[in-house]
């Protein structure tokens, strides 16, 4: 199965966040078609190699719910990605994620349960 999902992800330095855009790759862990926003890392250089730097991590999005989690930055290579165990335990919050009905609300209770005890004295 070849399941990518558009991330939003976070450089966070001392003083301020990159924010970028990119598409994890479920199967591997892998993240590609990093675009960042308002920021030229031909110009600037790639943010983890700030003496600034601090951590990256990544937001999966449905409507109003988000998903955060860590992301490995390989500063030689300039990629990004998510370990096996930190892939796994997002495969299950994604899977909760994309399940809720929309707008994050519950479904709403049948009026009548079928086979339920009628409270007769």
């Amino acid at each position: 199965m070849d399941l990518k999902l558009p991330i939003t992800i976070h450089d966070e330095l001392s003083e301020e966040i990159i924010v970028s855009t990119g598409v994890l790759d479920l199967a591997s862990g892998e993240i590609r078609d990093v675009k960042y926003a308002s920021f030229d890392p031909e110009a600037d250089g790639f943010p983890a190699e700030s003496e600034e730097y601090d951590f990256t991590c990544g937001t999966l999005s449905n409507g109003s719910k988000e998903v955060e989690f860590r992301i490995e930055v390989d500063v030689v290579g300039r990629k990004y990605s998510i370990t096996p165990t930190e892939l796994l335990e997002l495969k299950g919050r994604a899977a909760k994620l994309f399940s809720a009905p929309p707008g994050g609300h519950p479904p709403p209770e049948p009026a009548f349960k079928p086979g339920g005890k009628r409270g007769r004295k």
